[in-house]
């Protein structure tokens, strides 16, 4: 095939993208407002385990969480769902990164506490299928990705906004390759999109008391998608007298966040998908790394919850499953609960998670038989939170 008839396919291609866009666009505008927990009975909680270490960490969670919610559950006020078909084997064999049966089960939820999935690489025996996460995330338009961080001893307590439906990740198993030369990906920027999660980020701020939003872009150089991304939101500043905004590119906030009379000084972190991924896996090193933290993917009519690591496929293999560590999984199961309705039940789990992973710390999982189980730690929570008040 000549140039000439590469180009007209890629314009093809190309073209089909941006319909699709458009048609994104559209349906964002005619959004409708966010879901009123307060209204529903029950609240359905869909449990889905997902792969590798996910069933164990998340069964254990499912544990801390019944027991918080015991009464509300005796009385019919919650359900709990299981939802088991978010395996890497379910999807390939469907050939579909959610299949239909899947996402109609996630549909009928209303907050979704999700183990982590596999993502298929290149030369894995998988189908090449997109990450079930960002799938998630476009399918229910989970928009706004929270990643609290919080360190009390060193002055940190940062939240961070990162864009869940754009930027380099929307397309990314859209890319393709013009010839055996030239290879073509594609990074999203839309006004809808940036300025939804802007709101998300300075809405927070002023709940929360927070005085300054930060937004983190690279708009020096990717002066259309970043730049326009950095515009929405000084735009958006405007209309949230009292709250500061300011601005850093990507490189340089990497570095500010391991200097320790800067990192103190931020607060709320409002950035682009890409950005957003790399920086709270930096952050999470603060409290213990990437196995310590959770995240919130909120949208105005689902929200799903779920650590930020991977399914440690190389547990699974030296038969390590039972030793996981299940605090990530149950910090996000702490933000499904305040996001539902049951703040005073967060705070109680907050609680007993911080005596025990940082200042009592009895017991702990390493991810080996040197440590505890994801079952004999999840005792051990339960046990603490008991004793509080």
């Amino acid at each position: 095939m000549d140039q000439t008839a590469q180009i007209a396919l890629a314009k093809e291609k190309f073209e089909a993208l941006l319909t699709e866009q458009f048609q994104r666009v559209e349906r964002m505008k005619s959004e409708k407002l966010f879901l009123d927990y307060s209204q529903l009975k029950p609240i359905i909680i869909g449990m889905a385990g997902g792969d590798g270490i996910g069933p164990t960490i998340t069964g254990d969670t499912q544990r801390v969480m019944e027991f918080l919610l015991q009464d509300e559950v005796k009385a019919g006020k919650v359900v709990f769902r299981p939802i088991r078909g978010l395996t890497i084997e379910n999807r390939a064999k469907a050939g579909k990164t959610l299949p239909d049966d899947v996402l109609a089960e996630l549909k009928e939820c209303h907050a979704i506490l999700k183990g982590p999935t596999y993502t298929p690489r290149t030369g894995d025996p998988w189908p090449n299928l997109e990450s079930a996460n960002v799938a998630m995330r476009k399918e229910l338009d989970l928009f706004a990705n929270l990643r609290p961080v919080r360190v009390p001893e060193e002055g940190i307590d940062w939240a961070f906004f990162r864009e869940n439906t754009e930027g380099a990740y929307a397309l990314g198993s859209q890319g393709f390759d013009v010839n055996e030369d030239l290879a073509i990906d594609f990074t999203i920027t839309t006004t809808e999109g940036s300025e939804r999660i802007a709101r998300a980020a300075f809405d927070y701020a002023k709940a929360n008391g927070r005085t300054r939003v930060t937004c983190v872009t690279k708009a020096n150089i990717i002066k259309a998608t970043d730049g326009k991304f950095l515009r929405i939101c000084q735009s958006v500043a405007k209309d949230y007298p009292g709250i500061e905004l300011d601005d850093w590119y990507i490189d340089i906030m990497t570095a500010k966040l391991i200097d320790p009379k800067r990192r103190t000084q931020f607060q709320v972190l409002v950035l682009p998908n890409l950005y957003g991924d790399i920086l709270t896996d930096e952050a999470a090193e603060f409290q213990g790394g990437v196995g310590t933290a959770g995240s919130a993917n909120l949208g105005k009519r689902y929200a799903m919850f779920e650590a930020i690591h991977g399914s440690a496929p190389r547990m699974v293999e030296e038969g390590r499953v039972q030793y996981a560590d299940p605090s990530s999984v149950m910090r996000a199961g702490g933000m499904l609960l305040s996001h539902i309705g049951f703040p005073d039940r967060t705070a109680k789990l907050t609680r007993a998670l911080d005596i025990c992973c940082v200042t009592e710390r009895r017991i702990a999982p390493n991810g080996r038989d040197t440590g505890a189980t994801s079952a004999q730690f999840t005792d051990y929570v339960i046990e603490t939170v008991r004793t509080l008040k």
